[in-house]
């Protein structure tokens, strides 16, 4: 389409977008968690039974929270991108694998699904040039 056709002169503004919205959800659901003190971080943690794991599930889930808040912040400036993205991707590879080993189903584990796949695409394509890494 013509009239759509300009809109890939703007790839840099979409990652933008993407990286700040993404940033500030996870930033929103990361905060309670963080603060949420050592028995929420215990009940997270307990989800890496999920993968096998069944130590330290306190430090797992805080873990799992500090890269949630701090993951989102470092999202939305652009810095250390790719290694937030890998650890993002791990931390919802384990939340699709907790929803769907207590027997959520698909419909509980999509969320973390989808934004599993998001941030394994965002690997490859990098924060864009509106960003403190500026790739």
């Amino acid at each position: 389409m013509a009239l759509l056709g300009n809109l890939s002169n703007y790839k840099n503004l979409g990652l933008l977008v993407i990286r700040i919205g993404l940033g500030i959800m996870f930033i929103y659901h990361g905060y309670p968690k963080l603060m949420g003190g050592t028995q929420n971080w215990k009940d997270i943690g307990e989800s890496m039974k999920y993968v096998g794991i069944h130590f330290w599930p306190v430090v797992w889930g805080l873990l799992a929270a500090v890269t949630e808040c701090f993951g989102g912040f470092l999202l939305i400036i652009g810095l250390a991108f790719r290694p937030v993205c890998i650890l993002l991707f791990i931390n919802l590879v384990v939340a699709a694998l907790m929803h769907l080993g207590t027997g959520g189903g698909l419909g509980d584990a999509a969320h973390a699904i989808e934004d599993a796949i998001m941030f394994a695409g965002l690997i490859f394509i990098g924060p864009g040039k509106y960003s403190v890494d500026k790739k």
